[in-house]
């Protein structure tokens, strides 16, 4: 179908002039459609873009597919045909992309049950080829060559990656669609060859039972892809006699499968915004009861972890709002058997932690900032790392052995590439691993990173990260691109991206707005902007925009803001509420029909959204989603210049929404600024999966950008 959809044309109310002219945008149809819910009705006169996945995926496409098609195509070549002066430039960027990337790089490697496991990417190849050596001997195997799995195949993603605790089988899912359903293969590690049995419709994740033989995997719903059911395996048995482990009933919920570091218990969480509940499967008894650990109560978040006896519990509960860590003994898991092992603290959050034999490791998140912390178990002493730099994005990495005091983790900032460190938590010393190089002349020395506070309209203070070349004058002729995503508690870390160099180098400052609706000040900032306070998100946004406009760092003339997926949601929002702020702005995969996608729970996502968004069937978020909706709120004003990019199989944000959106804003905008599209027919949410094919899209972004600054160079 996929070939199909690249050479479908059909004849739409569309065109795009030669002889000079200046290219003509595509103009939608307008076919009225009435939206109704509990009374209120909306008028959706670009409701008919919407394929249903049966129209997407029939070999013969019917009316309506032709004409949506014709559509999306009509679009893609009015953006080639307004971007294609930039083709050589946009070529020029690609490589200068390329380039800052060691092609031939692999992972630093770890220790896993006797094997050493590691990445490598290969000069020229799209894809890694996953390798494993066995603990004490030299050369290593080749478990999975992503490269050969791709051929044939305009996308590809591989995930899973389960190996069986005697190490001579693995199990991995494929996705060709961009779908994110994944089909589970084994593969014999002694034979190389794939045995017969085949699992369709997964998450790709597979937890090994200690049999060796018994796979546990989670099903997905065909309609909506939530990952809802917890079956069991038995290799050379039929897929089609698998066993239901736990089926969740709540559509609002979704599960996933883990392992305890001690091996002893495979986990089965169940999830949604507000609640998680696990249960416990012994690893060694596959056809054991599932024990249900603690009963989901509503507001309460709680994950397990295992070793020596002990349960280690990270929870919200009785108003723990930053999370605290409790512990049990593993035959006394009720929650009265809980006592603290790290106590709520009103001004730090608690993320992550890791514990070892003798070690307990946690990841904090203070004023903005991550900080690892290592607790003594024997003495209760503890201490800091010191990472000296004003921003900068840290976290504890891969760590299976308990039986150790190096602790691996990972640190990067706006200026650092990212870094791989072995940290002797006995001896207080640090090892680097491995940094990224980062090729084509880069120096740290030449950028300068800060970290500013921008006061919001209700007086909170936001942090800001911003990143520069040396030499850079503040006196607000810079360019600048402005990021943020702030949606599901999810904090925009102050990381290395060897892309924005192109950028820098170009005399762009590139700036990161921590706003409320990500986690960087607390789970306090993550409640402040989400269902009915959900608006700060996108004025924190625009008052950072006014902040770093007034501080001189940029002006509206020159400020450029980018988001995706939630973070384009962000993207209509702020340009719908205040779109003179900014002279560009880039959507990428847009969350913007909010109320319509919410009010169906046919779409993937919906339904455990509702505790993020709201539910828009209760009049009270109906009219609160509907202030905000990007798509609802367009009206007739001047727009800045803007780039959207979709992708026609993204089973997240599905390809209609954007569509619909430019649409509209074609429709109604007063200005002549660009609004282009671009559709990848090809890929879904993440876009291309090739390692070099998605930096296509950097450059398209980088080059709209840069062309508008009269950059061409």
């Amino acid at each position: 179908m996929k070939q199909t959809l690249l050479l479908l044309t059909a004849a739409v109310a569309l065109a795009i002039t030669s002889c000079g002219k200046k290219p003509q945008p595509p103009v939608a149809e307008k076919i009225p459609f009435v939206v109704e819910s509990n009374g209120n009705e909306r008028v959706d006169n670009y409701f008919w873009l919407r394929l249903s996945d049966e129209q997407k995926n029939a070999e013969t496409p019917d009316s309506q597919t032709v004409k949506v098609l014709a559509y999306l195509n009509a679009e893609n070549d009015y953006a080639d045909a307004m971007m294609k002066h930039t083709e050589a430039f946009q070529q020029k960027l690609f490589e200068e992309l390329k380039g800052r990337m060691k092609e031939d790089d692999e992972t630093v490697p770890y220790l896993d049950n006797g094997y050493w496991y590691h990445t490598r990417y290969f000069e020229g190849k799209e894809y890694p080829v996953m390798y494993r050596r066995k603990d004490g001997t030299e050369k290593p195997e080749v478990m999975l060559d992503v490269n050969l799995l791709a051929e044939g195949h305009e996308f590809t993603s591989v995930g899973g990656g389960a190996v069986s605790p005697d190490n001579n089988l693995l199990a991995y899912g494929v996705d060709h669609v961009s779908r994110r359903q994944y089909t589970i293969y084994v593969k014999d590690m002694n034979t190389g060859q794939l045995l017969p049995d085949e699992i369709a419709n997964t998450t790709s994740q597979g937890v090994w039972a200690a049999d060796n033989k018994t796979l546990f995997y989670v099903k997905k719903d065909p309609e909506t892809l939530r990952a809802a059911v917890i079956m069991k395996h038995v290799l050379g048995t039929p897929v089609s006699e698998d066993k239901v482990v736990f089926d969740e009933t709540d559509e609002t919920f979704s599960v996933y499968l883990g392992k305890t570091k001690s091996k002893k218990y495979i986990t089965i969480t169940s999830s949604q915004t507000l609640t998680t509940e696990v249960r416990l499967i012994e690893a060694d008894k596959p056809d054991g009861k599932v024990t249900l650990f603690e009963p989901r109560t509503v507001d309460r978040l709680y994950s397990v972890e295992h070793l020596n006896g002990q349960f280690y519990i990270m929870t919200n509960a009785d108003g723990a709002k930053n999370f605290k860590l409790m512990k049990c003994a593993d035959n006394k898991i009720g929650k009265d058997n809980w006592t603290e092992v790290i106590p709520h603290r009103t001004d730090v959050l608690l993320e992550n932690s890791e514990i070892f034999d003798n070690y307990l490791v946690a990841e904090e998140r203070i004023k903005g900032l991550t900080n690892l912390r290592i607790i003594g178990l024997a003495d209760g002493s503890e201490h800091f790392l010191d990472f000296g730099e004003e921003t900068y994005t840290a976290g504890i990495s891969i760590n299976p052995n308990a039986a150790t005091t190096l602790l691996r983790y990972s640190y990067s900032s706006l200026t650092t590439p990212n870094s791989v460190f072995d940290y002797d938590m006995a001896a207080k010393t640090k090892t680097l691993l491995k940094q990224d190089s980062v090729l084509g002349g880069f120096d740290s020395k030449n950028y300068e990173s800060k970290r500013l506070w921008a006061t919001a309209g209700d007086g909170t203070l936001v942090p800001v990260s911003l990143v520069y070349r040396k030499g850079f004058v503040q006196d607000g002729n810079a360019p600048m691109l402005l990021y943020s995503y702030g949606s599901y508690g999810s904090s925009t870390n102050p990381s290395f991206r060897s892309s924005v160099i192109s950028l820098l180098d170009r005399g762009f400052v590139y700036a990161l707005a921590h706003i409320r609706g990500g986690s960087e000040m607390g789970r306090q900032w993550y409640e402040d902007g989400k269902l009915l306070k959900k608006i700060n998100t996108f004025t924190d946004f625009n008052d950072c925009a006014r902040f770093l406009i007034n501080e001189k760092y940029t002006s509206s003339e020159h400020l450029y803001a980018m988001g995706g997926s939630a973070g384009g949601l962000l993207m209509g929002a702020i340009v719908n509420m205040e779109p003179e702020l900014y002279k560009g702005v880039i959507a990428a995969v847009p969350f913007v029909d909010v109320v319509s996608t919410m009010l169906d729970a046919s779409i993937p996502l919906t339904t455990f959204e509702w505790d993020e968004w709201g539910d828009p069937r209760k009049q009270e978020y109906y009219d609160y989603m509907l202030s905000y909706s990007p798509y609802d709120q367009v009206k007739a004003q001047a727009y800045p210049n803007l780039l959207v990019t979709t992708g026609y199989w993204d089973s997240q944000v599905q390809y209609w929404e954007p569509a619909k959106w430019v649409a509209k804003l074609r429709e109604m905008k007063t200005d002549d600024n660009i609004l282009i599209m671009d559709v990848n027919m090809t890929a879904g949410h993440g876009g291309a999966s090739g390692r070099f094919e998605r930096l296509r899209t950097t450059a398209l972004e980088y080059a709209f950008m840069l062309d508008l600054e009269g950059i061409r160079e």
